[in-house]
């Protein structure tokens, strides 16, 4: 079973910065797909950002590409998504999701583990 611990969330302004960390324990890390979503209030868990176990694929959703970088330390068992030029309309619960087979999916369904989540606010 592996279990996904997320951290760094906070409250930002319009054009900050944030970097998010996701630690990973149990399993075996590298194999692990590891991928960002985020939720509003009133809104469906939506993809970010995901990166393939030995990080040398990433795929981004169009809304963040060019803003954020998702990146992983297979050495530290930790994925991480630097967030820039942060937007109101990035305000969201931020879950880190992980699945065990290669696919870098869009679709929240197909992650087998989650974390409980962080909070990221961005004032206008």
């Amino acid at each position: 079973q592996v279990q996904l611990v997320e951290s760094g969330g906070g409250l930002v302004q319009a054009g900050g910065s944030l970097r998010l960390s996701c630690a990973a324990s149990g399993g075996t890390f590298s194999s692990i797909t590891l991928a960002w979503f985020r939720q509003a209030p009133g809104q469906e868990r939506e993809f970010a950002a995901a990166i393939s176990g030995s990080g040398d694929v990433a795929n981004y959703a169009g809304s963040v590409k060019g803003r954020f970088t998702i990146s992983r330390d297979n050495a530290k068992n930790t994925v991480y998504l630097q967030m820039n030029s942060l937007k109101p309309e990035d305000t969201a619960v931020y879950y880190c999701g992980g699945r065990t087979d290669s696919t870098l999916g869009l679709s929240a369904r197909g992650y087998d583990y989650w974390g409980q989540g962080t909070q990221v606010t961005v004032s206008s």
